[in-house]
């Protein structure tokens, strides 16, 4: 399983994070503590918001711990929101065109997870893609699937119908195919101003999600964070994510509400 982090806030480096955390995204990548597979070394990638609407994108398939170009950015880039992802694939190549985040115009989308079966349903969830967004998929994840079929159902005008529909339709298609396995994601998109982002799963078994304060290094405001796990062991700065449940998050405010697929 993959591990992201997405940051909502007073200007930073992104390194504050991803290098010099106690558990750093990073550290994760080499050693995840709550995930299926502790490794993530199948490619990175760092997407942030400058003085462009389109976000700036950087991503790359060296394991995030071997690449000095990451590091360098992220201590040079400042921006008061950014989304970080280190990948472990899951049955599609290692390229860059696979490595999260995805963009298109303002936005930024990364997930966790895996759709059960999706090597046998692939071509029928293509079909659920707009055809004003296909021609913008470049890879050939679940992953980036799963964004282009959120573009076609409204993401850009309704965030939360648009996750409702999007898990509705693929839980179809997978029913339809006799898809037996799970399923799973926990995922999150921003237009640049908010971040939304959801933790789900078919079976009981979704990925693991928080959300939290952290400052950065001389900083006393702090920013917020949804991330698949805590950046240090400090449990009292770090709240779970309850199973089934949609975030919607901007500057230091958080809101969950209950979340159930709906293809409406």
């Amino acid at each position: 399983m993959c591990r992201w982090l997405a940051y909502s806030g007073p200007p930073v480096h992104p390194d504050t994070f991803l290098f010099e955390a106690e558990n750093s995204l990073i550290q994760q990548s080499l050693s995840a503590q709550m995930a299926i597979t502790p490794t993530n070394g199948d490619g990175f990638g760092l997407g942030w918001y400058g003085s462009n609407p389109q976000p700036g994108l950087f991503r790359d398939v060296l394991p995030a711990w071997n690449d000095e170009n990451l590091k360098c950015v992220a201590e040079q880039v400042e921006c008061g929101l950014f989304f970080a992802h280190v990948r472990a694939a899951t049955g599609t190549g290692i390229s860059r065109s696979n490595c999260h985040p995805f963009r298109y115009g303002k936005w930024l989308f990364m997930h966790n997870g895996q759709i059960g079966g999706y090597g046998a349903i692939r071509h029928q969830l293509d079909r659920l893609i707009s055809p004003d967004y296909y021609s913008h998929r470049l890879g050939s994840t679940d992953s980036e699937t799963f964004f282009y079929i959120l573009l076609s159902n409204g993401l850009e005008t309704d965030p939360q119908t648009a996750f409702a529909r999007t898990v509705a339709q693929v839980e179809a298609v997978m029913a339809e195919a006799g898809v037996t396995s799970a399923l799973r994601l926990t995922a999150a998109a921003t237009d640049g101003d908010h971040i939304f982002a959801i933790r789900y799963a078919s079976d009981d078994r979704a990925p693991t999600l928080f959300a939290g304060l952290g400052a950065a290094k001389g900083s006393t405001e702090p920013g917020l964070m949804v991330l698949s796990e805590p950046l240090n062991s400090q449990t009292e700065d770090w709240r779970e994510v309850p199973m089934s449940h949609f975030v919607t998050a901007q500057g230091g405010d958080i809101e969950e509400a209950a979340f159930t697929p709906q293809d409406t």
